[in-house]
């Protein structure tokens, strides 16, 4: 598991082509193992594999959705918030465990937060996704992540990477 950790990046450049579907489905199967607080499980994924809905979905938000435009594949992460009143911490365990599979997977993956940002000077994000996706109005929408086969490979961390002093035992 720790090599999996080691090599995850956040990978914004993907080949052209399609995701195998058998890796999306270990994903998508990754997420729906997570767990949720009180079995609840809120959360809805919205699998997006029009190259036309990504080019819309990656106008959601000024800064760092532009990227999306050019993933094959992306996943909009929902909570019920009808359900769960910790949806935001369920529904983000769960796109954790994706994105961790999706580099088991050899693909290229990265998280877009969606949830408290702006759109445009009128509306938020959120808002544009759910209307573009006909999302309910029960449903809150998180993050999107998107999904490809990588462009080009990041250099894995190493242990130089790790923070230990951010380790406390009994206190802080």
């Amino acid at each position: 598991m720790l090599d999996i950790l080691f090599k995850r990046r956040s990978v914004r450049r993907y080949a052209e082509n399609q995701i195998d579907k058998d890796k999306l489905d270990r994903i998508l199967q990754a997420g729906l193992l997570a767990p949720s607080s009180k079995s609840k499980y809120p959360f809805d994924f919205i699998v997006c594999d029009d190259a036309d809905l990504n080019l819309k979905l990656s106008e959601s938000k000024p800064m760092g959705a532009s990227f999306l435009k050019h993933a094959p594949t992306s996943i909009v992460i929902t909570g019920n918030q009808d359900e769960s009143d910790v949806w935001i911490e369920d529904c983000s365990i769960a796109a954790g465990y994706m994105l961790l599979q999706a580099e088991n997977e050899k693909l290229g993956a990265c998280w877009i937060q969606i949830r408290e940002r702006p759109h445009n000077d009128l509306m938020g994000a959120e808002q544009y996704v759910k209307n573009l996706l006909e999302i309910p109005d029960s449903h809150r929408v998180l993050a999107i992540i998107a999904l490809g086969n990588k462009d080009a490979e990041k250099e894995a961390r190493n242990e130089s990477f790790l923070k230990r002093e951010k380790i406390h035992f009994n206190k802080f």
